[in-house]
């Protein structure tokens, strides 16, 4: 895409549980449904084909409005690694790619999580502005998925997810 820069965010999460069960939390559509850009609660669509080539989407309803995530599966070594592309075409044209990989450590697993995340620029940005914006992306972008992940370990270590009220 022209005009656009990438930040590529890294986060490392332990689940007390095998790599297996880890890695199928993001393939398995009753899972999915209740972490993975959505809730139970406010999850309409939670679809996937896992294979190479193949589809996933995940549509949320939050205050009366949808949001669609959706993105093509590039690589699937159970339960080693897991790459994708994520997009939200409501918001932007941009693709960005996300690489997760598990890892058997004493304690579980270890998840390590990458995104490259495509920031789009504005005709008139100075290099100033789209530092500010890739950081901004960037410490969105980690706060979200921390949530979500915040979430995943509670779904795989306890079976359901307290979220504050």
């Amino acid at each position: 895409m022209e005009n656009a820069s990438t930040t590529t965010l890294v986060m490392k999460r332990l689940f007390e549980v095998a790599p297996e069960r880890v890695f199928d939390a993001w393939l398995n559509p009753d899972m999915m449904r209740k972490w993975l850009f959505t809730l139970e609660t406010t999850n309409k669509i939670a679809l996937n084909d896992p294979r190479v080539g193949g589809t996933w989407e995940i549509v949320d309803v939050r205050e009366g409005k949808e949001y669609r995530a959706i993105g093509e599966y590039l690589v699937i070594d159970r339960p080693h690694k897991l790459v994708l592309t994520f997009r939200m075409p409501q918001f932007s044209e941009t693709v960005d790619q996300i690489t997760v990989e598990f890892k058997a450590v004493d304690a579980g697993c270890e998840m390590t999580f990458t995104q490259e995340i495509v920031v789009p620029h504005e005709e008139d940005w100075t290099a100033e502005d789209i530092e500010k914006a890739l950081t901004e992306y960037h410490t969105q972008t980690e706060h979200g998925w921390g949530y979500m992940f915040e979430g995943l370990k509670q779904l795989l270590e306890t079976g359901k997810i307290n979220y504050p009220s």
